[in-house]
């Protein structure tokens, strides 16, 4: 099978973006696993593919692949750049549109200078909302990572994520407690682990190990859930600039019940065709 794609980042965030609706293109999870692999394929964090809305009151939709072949539920970073590529293509002349996840519904909207503020939705708190699995619902919690107890805030931002704040983010355990906060048996659907340095209520910097991805440069979903989770602790300000590897994310959210504001940017890197290999089909 041959398509067309377009390699894009967000904050160094990367991703391979296909147009699902002028052309068919179905991938499976070795599909998916070649198609990230930074050697034999194109590579990528995730490949996002867009695709027509199932509700006609809605734009779009796009569903999330992790380099691993796994389907996830949001991605902030992806949203961004998927923005970006249906104006781009031409899919769109709307600068402000709903597009469907599997997380929900999510509105993008494309500044003039050229970033891209996302609509993340309302955050969610209860442990069944995350999956987590404990008794009650907390600000924080504890649980056992490698030996030690670990204290985390837990969020959904569509996806599941789970915060810690660190001293010094340069020597946070990312690559080590990452792995195992991603498959801690509490996480039922996995997790997201973020490891969140505050500067100031109104600067972090944060690291990320990704269910299904590893560590990566940058997490939207991260980026909003680490500043919602500081915000509730009385930490953070109304409005975050959030320093990543790939870049700053700007975060704002206005309390309980209300939708979390992501802004950042969207850049097309290249464009290609591909031919998967017979033996991932």
């Amino acid at each position: 099978m041959k398509f067309q794609f377009t390699k894009m980042q967000g904050s160094g965030n990367d991703f391979i973006v296909i147009d699902a609706i002028n052309q068919s293109v179905q991938l499976t999870e070795q599909d998916c696993q070649w198609l990230a692999d930074r050697h034999f394929g194109v590579g990528c964090d995730q490949i996002l593919l867009v695709e027509k809305a199932h509700d006609p009151q809605h734009d779009f939709r796009y569903r999330i692949l992790n380099a691993d072949g796994s389907e996830v539920e949001n991605c902030g970073n992806g949203a961004r750049c998927f923005a970006r590529f249906v104006f781009d293509k031409q899919l769109t002349q709307r600068h402000q549109f709903l597009v469907e996840t599997a997380g929900g519904i999510i509105s993008p909207t494309l500044l003039d200078d050229g970033r891209v503020t996302v609509n993340m939705g309302i955050p969610k708190f209860h442990p069944s909302e995350i999956p987590f699995i404990a008794e009650s619902e907390s600000l924080l919690y504890p649980i056992e990572v490698n030996g030690r107890e670990t204290t985390l805030a837990v969020v959904s931002m569509g996806n599941p994520h789970a915060v810690q704040v660190v001293e010094d983010i340069k020597l946070a355990p990312v690559l080590t407690d990452g792995p195992v906060i991603e498959r801690h048996p509490r996480f039922p659907q996995r997790v997201n682990a973020g490891f969140m340095q505050i500067i100031d209520n109104h600067h972090i910097q944060l690291r990320v190990y990704e269910r299904g991805a590893g560590e990566t440069l940058a997490c939207g979903t991260g980026a909003c859930a680490a500043v919602v989770s500081g915000i509730r602790q009385h930490r953070l300000a109304g409005r975050v600039d959030v320093t990543t590897r790939g870049g700053v994310l700007t975060i704002e959210w206005a309390g309980e019940g209300s939708p979390v504001l992501m802004t950042g940017d969207a850049v097309t890197v290249f464009e290609g065709s591909v031919t998967l290999p017979e033996y991932t089909r």
